[in-house]
């Protein structure tokens, strides 16, 4: 056992600390912290270890509030103040831009961020099945395990979802197939006339549900009020238990805009913090009428829509045929069908042949996943467009994005900024502004 000082935290949220002229990587230890810490492994260039004891406290260390927390690997942060995670993300941020892409923006952004607890509107969870643990496990895995963590309630996603962690756990449990089901998907949404919550429940089923079971089924969906889906296959095999299941969808009041989508559909998190991240995209996007504006990795129209309702044609492209499809519904419910194109293109191909062929574009806007957008941006042509707004899920590829944008593209880095998405959890969602004179 050994004392060590924090200097700052991983993208793992892991207190990093130097001992011997090694870094340190300590497990439960905040920046400004002496701890004392049980060496785990050694490494020729660095050591793991975990807090035993904090010497000297941070001042932004809190009490977890969930019982599960260390265990359950669904949160890493919940013993650092939610003001303080912002902070440590926006560094997190500025440290990928200069430490990858050499840059630094003109400006940072206010941070985006909303509620702390009962913020998630979609999750996995995992199912087991263990007769020595009493029977099924319905929750997150372990922290760095493939079990799952015996859990009865969440603190993450909504109350009355939390709340029915445990009656799952007795569906599950008194059903025929209950070694055959590994996973329950949470898709929470309105209904599409932008009513009640509709909560809907997606069951992965790996053998077929007994007579018995489908009852079951009906009895804890009219019982708890969810919506229940059966997956036997992949994302296409989905389907609803009830004929008259509700249509998921969600609003963006702001636009004026409405979009359904599938249970099983990319849809942000955060249903609330997506509203203000489309709102400061747009607004960093400037979208006028008369221009032709990109929306790649559009998805269901999440972006798009909103820049058609400020007037400009907005051209959508994405890889998934079937989110395109929707997206093209979702255009003409919304009576945006006349100011919009979308298209189906394999975006980590893009060459400037491919771009060419969708013609002239005035702006963009970029949501890229985690893997981010190298080949798109390469293929940017030389001055159009003259103005780009990148949504970001990964700091690190876009920082790598960025260093292409400006040192070889042209573009500035007028503005970045962070949007806490995923509160307790080290995940960090960011934006930024480019533009050519």
């Amino acid at each position: 056992m050994e004392t060590v000082a924090i200097t700052a935290l991983d993208q793992e949220g892991r207190g990093i600390a130097r001992r011997n002229g090694k870094i340190v990587f300590v497990e439960g230890a905040l920046i400004g912290e002496r701890v004392v810490v049980e060496i785990l492994r050694e490494k020729a260039s660095y050591a793991l270890a975990r807090a035993v004891e904090i010497e000297s406290a941070s001042p932004a260390r809190v009490h977890p509030p969930c019982p599960y927390f260390g265990v359950c690997g669904g949160c890493s942060l919940q013993h650092l103040d939610v003001a303080a995670q912002v902070a440590v993300k926006q560094r997190v941020l500025e440290d990928a831009l200069w430490h990858i892409g050499r840059l630094r923006p003109g400006q940072m952004l206010a941070p985006i961020h909303g509620l702390a607890w009962g913020y998630r509107h979609r999750a996995r969870f995992s199912v087991r099945y263990v007769p020595g643990k009493g029977g099924v496990l319905v929750g997150f895995h372990e922290r760095k395990s493939s079990f799952v963590a015996d859990m009865a309630s969440c603190r993450v996603v909504p109350p009355r979802i939390s709340a029915l962690l445990p009656a799952l756990r007795g569906l599950v449990g008194s059903m025929s197939i209950r070694a055959r089901l590994p996973q329950i998907e949470l898709a929470i949404g309105e209904s599409s006339d932008g009513g009640e919550p509709v909560d809907a429940l997606v069951l992965r089923v790996l053998a077929a549900p007994s007579e018995a079971d489908i009852r079951l089924l009906h009895e804890f969906s009219a019982r708890h009020r969810v919506e229940l889906y059966l997956q036997p296959g992949g994302p296409d095999s989905v389907a609803p238990l009830a004929a008259d299941a509700a249509t998921l969808a969600y609003s963006l009041p702001d636009f004026g805009v409405t979009l359904q989508f599938a249970p099983t559909d990319f849809t942000q998190i955060n249903a609330a913090l997506n509203r203000v991240l489309v709102r400061r995209a747009i607004a960093l996007l400037e979208p006028m009428p008369g221009e032709r504006i990109a929306d790649f990795y559009c998805g269901l129209g999440n972006f798009t829509l909103p820049i058609a309702r400020r007037g400009a044609l907005a051209l959508g492209i994405e890889g998934s045929r079937a989110l395109v499809e929707r997206a093209r519904a979702n255009a003409e419910r919304n009576g945006l069908a006349a100011r919009t194109r979308f298209e189906v293109a394999n975006l980590a191909e893009a060459t400037a042949e491919t771009l060419a062929a969708l013609g002239p574009i005035d702006k963009a806007l970029l949501d890229p996943p985690r893997e981010g957008a190298v080949a798109l941006v390469k293929a940017l042509p030389d001055k159009t467009p003259s103005r780009l707004v990148y949504v970001s899920c990964y700091p690190a590829t876009l920082a790598r994005d960025a260093a292409v944008l400006v040192h070889e593209r042209g573009f500035s880095l007028r503005a970045a900024g962070v949007a806490n998405m995923f509160p307790h959890t080290t995940h960090v969602e960011s934006i930024a502004l480019f533009t050519r004179e």
